[in-house]
């Protein structure tokens, strides 16, 4: 799993303050490739205000009741209130990665309603470009540097997620969910359980009874990124996970994730994860 979280004084207690009108006091990142599940449980809620993110895959969700689970796919946001039960799981097979911040202040609800996240909104349509994820990450060096003024660029960060969010809302763009959804979810179940396979992805439409333009464009709507991309990067996961066994050697684990050329996983692997395997595998 790969998380890089920030903390506000390095506490992870939730708190409500009131001392000025936006104050950002956590915020990060996770994603799933190696732990199976991720769950999170709180029935009291919390005390601040959380929006996650859904950057790629799929989460679960629990509102209300229990039993009832809503699948919120890439390309949505979910926010939560304060003292308003959580329960939610990630799971690496369906290659989510969420953002995540939570946030108080004095005057939170009225504000957020002026940015069109009215007291109705909870699981909302916002799009799946880098946009996000941008000020995301942003936010969390922000948070981790603590340099002069970091309140403040923190507050102007969340402030332009929520800029976007209300353009997004204005523009009134009807997003048809069903059909598309069921699309993309067959497709990354098939790519998850075959990524070492050749897979060429104009027959995979062709065999779908699905043109290739309206699959790639579905596609990285869903998930933010093409599904040449998606394959790329689960390859690269798993090469992750078995460059921490000693038992493979980097010419083993090019095959063992589809790559026969082992120069070319090389390169590819540098690409995504900015050192070679075998400094990848120094490092750990």
């Amino acid at each position: 799993m790969y998380t890089n979280n920030a903390y506000l004084n390095n506490s992870t207690i939730d708190r409500k303050d009131k001392s000025k009108e936006l104050i950002i006091t956590m915020c990060g990142t996770y994603k799933l490739y190696t732990k199976p599940k991720l769950p999170t449980w709180r029935p009291r809620g919390r005390l601040d205000f959380q929006l996650l993110f859904i950057a790629s895959g799929k989460a679960h969700f629990h509102f209300n009741n229990d039993s009832d689970e809503t699948i919120v796919h890439a390309g949505h946001m979910v926010l939560y209130r304060p003292k308003e039960p959580q329960k939610y799981e990630y799971y690496a097979k369906d290659n989510v990665e969420v953002y995540w911040v939570h946030f108080t202040g004095n005057n939170v609800t009225n504000l957020l309603r002026s940015y069109g996240l009215t007291d109705d909104k909870r699981v909302f349509y916002c799009g799946s470009g880098s946009e996000y994820q941008i000020l995301f990450r942003e936010m969390i060096k922000e948070l981790q540097m603590c340099q002069n003024g970091y309140p403040e660029m923190l507050e102007m960060y969340l402030r332009q997620i929520f800029i976007r969010l209300h353009r997004n809302f204005l523009s009134s763009v009807s997003h048809d969910n069903t059909h598309k959804a069921d699309e993309i979810d067959n497709a990354v179940s098939y790519f998850s359980e075959h990524y070492n396979e050749p897979i060429n992805i104009d027959s995979y439409a062709e065999q779908n009874n699905i043109s290739t333009s309206w699959f790639i464009r579905n596609f990285r709507l869903y998930t933010g990124i093409t599904p040449k991309q998606f394959i790329m990067r689960k390859r690269i996961y798993n090469a992750e996970a078995l460059l921490q066994n000693p038992q493979y050697n980097i010419n083993e684990i090019a095959r063992i994730v589809g790559y026969e050329n082992p120069l070319y996983f090389s390169r590819i692997f540098q690409k995504l994860k900015g050192l070679s395997p075998s400094e990848y595998r120094k490092n750990i």
